[in-house]
Parts: C-alpha cells; sequence; structure tokens
C-alpha cells in the first residue's frame, strides 16, 4: 500500500489545525477555534475526527533535553550484516528498546540505518555504542557523528 493510500482527506481548516497544536497543544479549543475561523464545537470535532483518523497521534510535552541532563546527541550509521526482512524486523523491534535511541530510520544509502542518539556525555554514548547498539540483531558495523551544536530541531 502506497502512501497515497494512507493519507487522510485534510481541507484547509484541519491543516490550520493541525499547524496550531504542533506549536501550541495545551491551546484552548476556544482559542484554537477562533484562531481558524470556526466555532467551539466543530472544531472540536474535527480535532477528535484527526484523533480517530491517526492523524494526531498524542499530545505530549516537550522537554529541554539540557535541562534533563541529556544534552549529548550523536548520529550512528548502522550496517547490518543481513537485509533480509526477518533481519530487518529483529533489528527494528530490539533497537524500540534502547530509550537512548530517538529516533531510527532506515536509510537508501551504503549503511542501513540511522540513529539519533541522546544520551548525558560522550562516555554515556560510548557505553550505548558498545553494550546496546552493537549488541542488536544483526549489525555488522557502525560509525558514529557527534553533534557539536543543534542549531534547529523540530517536534512533531
Amino acid at each position: 500500500m502506497n502512501n497515497a493510500a494512507l493519507a487522510v482527506d485534510l481541507d484547509d481548516f484541519d491543516r490550520k489545525i493541525l499547524a496550531i497544536l504542533r506549536l501550541d497543544g495545551r491551546i484552548t479549543f476556544t482559542d484554537l477555534a477562533q484562531h481558524v475561523g470556526l466555532s467551539k464545537t466543530p472544531c472540536q470535532q474535527r480535532v477528535r475526527r484527526l484523533v480517530d483518523k491517526g492523524v494526531i497521534t498524542g499530545f505530549a510535552a516537550i522537554v529541554d533535553p539540557a535541562k534533563v541532563g541529556l544534552d549529548h546527541v550523536a548520529f550512528a550509521e548502522v550496517k547490518l550484516s543481513d537485509t533480509r526482512e526477518a533481519a530487518l524486523k529483529q533489528f527494528n523491534a530490539a533497537v524500540r528498546a534502547i530509550p537512548e535511541v530517538e529516533e531510527c530510520h532506515m536509510i537508501a544509502s551504503s549503511f542501513d540505518y540511522l540513529l539519533k542518539v541522546r544520551t548525558v556525555d560522550i562516555r554515556r554514548y560510548r557505553i550505548v555504542l558498545g553494550e546496546k547498539i552493537s549488541s542488536l540483531p544483526h549489525v555488522a558495523s557502525t560509525s558514529t557523528f557527534v553533534a557539536m551544536e543543534t542549531i534547529s530541531e523540530t517536534t512533531r
């Protein structure tokens, strides 16, 4: 099934609602409705529909990583020894269990996955890489890039 078949039909009101909620998930329905040009009840119904259709997958607090001691970011390229479907599924399931892995993307490149790993410092990253990431199913090799400074970072 392609992405077009999975897409939900959105109109301009839906897009405005999503844009505002991405910036402020705690906005009141009254304020949201006013910003998008609807009354409160239709606005609430649209948000409920967006949740029911899986367009909005949840609401969460955005935490400043530096204030909780997690401002060290490294990107790990991971090359697998086996890329058949069963091996990919095993890797995918196992990588989800590593709390330090903030993002995991399958990549079309000379390596198979790109992981965004957030830790306290480089020492902790080394432990996560050596004991967790390198031990994942079918990992053949890794290569690390350490972020010196985050210039732009967005949330979903």
